[in-house]
C-alpha cells in the first residue's frame, strides 16, 4: 500500500466535494458567504470526513453518494468552530493553516457571522442526503449524531468548561471532560455517521466510538506536546499559544515525556479495537495507517 498516494487521491476527493458543497458567492450577503469559503478552503488536514469516509469504507466496499454532503457537513462544522475559537474573545489567534485567520482578514463581526453561517449551512447540506433515494431511517439517525456531537453534550460542552476554566489550574479528570469533548466528539461525529451510513450493528457502533474517542484524545494530547516542541512554520498556527494563556495541559500536568507515552498507550488501545472489527481488510489497514500518523503528526 502507497499511503501517501491513497491519502492523497481521498483528500483530492474531498476537496472536490467542498468545492461542490460550499455556497455560491452571489446576492447582497455574498461577503459572509467569501469569508466562509475563504474559512473552508484554506486548506487543513480534512481528517474528519477522511474518518468519515474511511469508516463507511469498513462496512461498504463501494462508495455511495450519500456519504458525501456528510462529508462537506462535518468539515464545516469542524471549520466554524475553528473561526470561532480564534476570534479574540477566545483564543485571539492571527494565523490558521498558515495563513490570517477569518476575523482578521474579514473583521471580527463578519468571523462571527461566518462561523454561524457554517454551522446553519452544514445542516442544509447534510440534509441533501434525503434527496438521494436511500434509507430515510438511516439518514436521519446520521443527522441525530450531527446534532448532538458538536452540540452542549459535545464539542460546545467541552469548550464551554474550557472557557470556564479561564487559565485556572485543572485536575486530569476535567481536563479529560474538556478533551473528550472538545476534541473526540467531532471525530466521534464522523466515524460514527460513517458507519450509520455504512450499516454498521448497534455492537459495531459501540467499538466505532470508542475507537474514536480514544484517536480524539490521543489527538489532542499530541497537539499539546506540538505546541511545546514544533514551530510557527511546521505548526502552521503560533506555538506556546497554551503557555501563553496559562492553560492546563497534558504536557503541564504530566510532563512531555508522559504525554507521549498517554499518546501511544491511547492509541494502542484504538487500533486494538479497530482489529477487532476485522471488516474489509484492505481499507482496515489505510484506517490503521491514518491513525497511527495522525497521533504521531508533527503538524
Amino acid at each position: 500500500m502507497n499511503f501517501e498516494k491513497e491519502q492523497n487521491d481521498r483528500i483530492e476527493y474531498i476537496e472536490q466535494i467542498l468545492k461542490e458543497y460550499l455556497p455560491e458567492e452571489a446576492g447582497l450577503q455574498k461577503y459572509v458567504i467569501e469569508a466562509m469559503n475563504y474559512s473552508v478552503l484554506g486548506g487543513g488536514k480534512r481528517i474528519r470526513p477522511l474518518l468519515m469516509l474511511e469508516t463507511f469504507c469498513l462496512f461498504q466496499k463501494k462508495i455511495s453518494k450519500v456519504i458525501e454532503p456528510f462529508m462537506a457537513a462535518i468539515e464545516m462544522i469542524h471549520t466554524y468552530s475553528l473561526v470561532h475559537d480564534d476570534l479574540p474573545a477566545m483564543d485571539n489567534d492571527e494565523y490558521r493553516r498558515g495563513r490570517k485567520t477569518t476575523h482578521v482578514v474579514y473583521g471580527e463581526a463578519m468571523g462571527i457571522l461566518a462561523g454561524d453561517g457554517l454551522l446553519n449551512y452544514a445542516y442544509e447540506v447534510a440534509c441533501k442526503a434525503f434527496d438521494m433515494g436511500e434509507n430515510p431511517v438511516m439518514i436521519a439517525d446520521a443527522v441525530k449524531v450531527l446534532a448532538r456531537k458538536p452540540g452542549i453534550y459535545g464539542m460546545i460542552g467541552g469548550q464551554v468548561v474550557d472557557v470556564l476554566a479561564n487559565g485556572s489550574p485543572l485536575d486530569k479528570e476535567r481536563l479529560d471532560f474538556i478533551y473528550k469533548l472538545k476534541t473526540s466528539a467531532l471525530i466521534e461525529c464522523s466515524m460514527l455517521i460513517g458507519a450509520i451510513l455504512g450499516g454498521a450493528t448497534k455492537e459495531e457502533l459501540e467499538i466505532i466510538e470508542q475507537i474514536a474517542s480514544d484517536v480524539g484524545l490521543a489527538f489532542q494530547i499530541q497537539d499539546d506536546i506540538l505546541d511545546v516542541t514544533s514551530t510557527l512554520e511546521v505548526l502552521g498556527k503560533p506555538i506556546g499559544s497554551d503557555e501563553k494563556n496559562s492553560k492546563t495541559t497534558y504536557v503541564t500536568l504530566e510532563g512531555l515525556e508522559k504525554s507521549k507515552e498517554d499518546v501511544q498507550m491511547i492509541s494502542d488501545r484504538a487500533l486494538k479495537n479497530l482489529n477487532m472489527l476485522k471488516l474489509n481488510y484492505k481499507e482496515n489497514l489505510f484506517l490503521e495507517e491514518l491513525i497511527r500518523r495522525l497521533v504521531s503528526r508533527e503538524k
